[in-house]
């Protein structure tokens, strides 16, 4: 039953591709089971000479948001103020803010400034870019400090935050799981069947955007002693590459392992994410600095057991040993070590019935809870 809250949400859905796009997406139907809901995207999220890749994605629209309005154009400071002004109009109890990066600080700064005295809550994916840069503090902190609630996803962020604001009122809570890429309900045996997979190998996935901070390097850099310790493992590497691709093409061939990783440079539409994380045994991570990752939440929406590095908010969400293991970072040894010991010990069905008893720590209802906290 509906508690005749008033809510206001603000960030990328669909058809705006990447995690974010989803989660908020998530997010809107959550809180709309028990609230009035008004969904508000980007009607320009970023200029093309920011951002050159297509950024939308209109071939699947099972995260689409009913009655979403795309008004807010992030680098129209006129448009902003009306954007705002529509906004204190409504006179919402709460205003929900996605954050992760400082390039929307003036947008924001604008919108907080302009929307009157709100009650309004930011969600800090990160609070602070992967990769920093002069003035990126100054930025985040002329946005952020119009806040009047916090939520982060890893007890890391909280420290971040603090830098901004001596005292902020933040909770810290886990990034939800994401249930919604099970469009087919696919077995693994359909699913490597579609990938041409064979019964009998074992496999490792590497998924989203390639990035340095990512650590592809030092996953490459294991597979030839993980291969020499059994043959049957192979990795997949399914997602975009930016301008260094042919280093790490480079670098697959010069160890050797071209036989043992294939490598599939493309953005992966919604209804496509399925069938990788079905086929694949274990999901690896082997991040060189992270806050969170919706990989990790993607892969325990498929029961999958992870792989993470000690970095960021990834040992918050994995429980070493039981759902995952948690290995030091830039080690190609220690990637090799976890791998090796879940196909010897195996491990993956004692992982799977842990991740299942971790449901409600990472559902959305509890998310629900946690911003429902912010209106009393």
């Amino acid at each position: 039953m509906k508690q005749n809250k008033k809510i206001i949400l603000i960030g990328p859905v669909y058809p705006y591709k990447g995690g974010i796009s989803h989660y908020t997406g998530l997010m809107c139907r959550e809180l709309a089971k028990r609230h009035d809901v008004e969904m508000i995207s980007y009607k320009m999220q970023y200029p093309k000479f920011l951002f050159h890749k297509e950024q939308r994605d209109y071939s699947n629209d099972s995260f689409k948001i009913e009655g979403a309005k795309y008004l807010l154009h992030t680098a129209n400071p006129f448009n902003i103020v009306r954007t705002a002004r529509y906004i204190r109009r409504k006179k919402p109890d709460l205003v929900i803010i996605q954050w992760w990066h400082p390039y929307f600080a003036p947008c924001y700064f604008l919108l907080t400034r302009f929307m009157g005295r709100q009650n309004v809550v930011f969600v800090c994916h990160n609070v602070f870019p992967h990769e920093r840069f002069p003035l990126d503090k100054l930025l985040t902190g002329l946005a952020l400090n119009n806040g009047s609630h916090f939520i982060v996803h890893a007890a890391e962020e909280a420290k971040e935050l603090t830098k901004i604001q001596p005292n902020p009122d933040y909770v810290v809570t886990p990034h939800p799981t994401y249930h919604a890429f099970c469009f087919e309900g696919m077995s693994r045996e359909r699913a490597r069947e579609r990938l041409h997979i064979g019964e009998e190998e074992r496999i490792l996935l590497f998924f989203g955007y390639v990035r340095e901070y990512k650590g592809l390097k030092y996953l490459l850099r294991a597979m030839p002693e993980i291969s020499r310790d059994d043959e049957k493992v192979k990795l997949w590497v399914v997602g975009e590459f930016g301008s260094d691709k042919e280093d790490y093409l480079k670098l697959i061939r010069e160890l050797g392992i071209e036989d043992r990783v294939r490598v599939q440079d493309s953005y992966t539409p919604d209804r496509e994410v399925e069938k990788y994380f079905v086929a694949a045994d274990l999901v690896v991570l082997p991040y060189t600095s992270a806050t969170q990752s919706g990989i990790v939440q993607i892969a325990y929406g498929f029961t999958k057991p992870v792989v993470v590095t000690d970095v960021g908010g990834l040992p918050d969400v994995v429980e070493d040993g039981k759902t995952g293991y948690v290995v030091e970072p830039g080690k190609p040894e220690a990637l090799t070590g976890a791998v090796v010991r879940f196909f010897r010990e195996n491990q993956a069905q004692r992982m799977q019935e842990n991740i299942e008893k971790e449901a409600y720590r990472f559902s959305w209802e509890r998310m629900g809870e946690v911003l429902e906290g912010f209106m009393k």
